[in-house]
């Protein structure tokens, strides 16, 4: 079983995007993050977002609100950040508080700055195998990781569980646009392991701690875990049981150090293809 790290589609990544850098003078191209509340895992992504944006060299400013904003006036500030043309993409961190409509926010999003695929209009994009819409990140970010394992994808039978429209219907369009047959499972799916067992390709984005085990996995299957979970003891974990799985797997994703370390690198992507866009136009 070979162990397909993130760090190692990073790197390969990060060199290419300092170098589509060099084509931008000063106006280097410049990411805002939304965040409402101190959520400890908002938190967290915002630093390591930061962190990447860092590193290529991108700028990055982040727009913090209390909880207790109104919607109204959250929406005022929205807008200004959405309308302000130094600003190439926007990273809004959800779930935003309940007295917030995400839905009505998420469509206000000019679908340009759209960088995580939320607004209605990249969403239909995406459906349609339009590349002119951004996708999700994490969903993009499975798709650089078979890339960069050069795993051929044409043909393959590849099971997704998971039918959220942050990871596995946006990633079941692109697995179409890659020519895989792709099967979507869920909670209702019944005789899930025998569903998953055939595939070539397992995608796990159910949010179950170690759901996945060796009745789920076919010999020389390739498995992707994009799911975050906190185990038994506490200790982060993904919705594959990765030991369960050893003796079965050819490729496995690790959590932590797999899909999530590359999301932040497929956001920064995203924000490098606004600004050529913005520029362009």
């Amino acid at each position: 079983m070979e162990i397909l790290k993130g760090a190692d589609v990073v790197a390969a990544m990060n060199t290419k995007m300092k170098e589509e850098l060099t084509q931008f003078s000063d106006n280097i191209p410049h990411l805002a993050i939304i965040r409402v509340g101190e959520r400890p895992d908002d938190l967290s992504y915002e630093r390591g977002a930061k962190k990447r944006m860092d590193t290529i060299g991108l700028r990055c400013s982040t727009y913090s609100y209390p909880n207790t904003i109104t919607e109204t006036e959250f929406k005022q500030e929205f807008l200004a950040i959405n309308s302000n043309p130094d600003i190439d993409g926007i990273l809004l961190l959800r779930p935003l508080p309940k007295h917030i409509d995400e839905n009505e926010i998420a469509a206000l999003i000019d679908p340009k700055k759209d960088i995580d695929g939320i607004s209605p209009i990249n969403m239909a994009k995406v459906f349609a195998g339009n590349e002119d819409g951004f996708a999700p990140c994490t969903a993009e970010a499975v798709i650089e990781m078979l890339d960069y394992a050069k795993i051929p994808l044409t043909g393959k039978k590849a099971v997704i569980v998971g039918r959220s429209l942050v990871v596995g219907k946006p990633l079941a369009m692109l697995l179409l646009k890659k020519n895989c047959t792709v099967t979507i499972c869920h909670t209702k799916t019944m005789d899930l392991p025998t569903t998953c067992k055939n595939a070539e390709l397992l995608i796990a984005c159910a949010g179950q701690a170690k759901v996945i085990n060796h009745s789920y996995v076919s010999p020389q299957a390739i498995v992707i875990d994009v799911g975050i979970n906190l185990d038994e003891n506490e200790k982060l974990c993904g919705d594959v049981d990765l030991e369960s799985i050893s003796s079965a797997a050819s490729f496995v994703t690790p959590v932590p150090g797999g899909v999530g370390t590359v999301t932040t690198s497929v956001l920064a992507k995203h924000v490098i293809q606004a600004a050529k866009k913005r520029i362009n136009h």
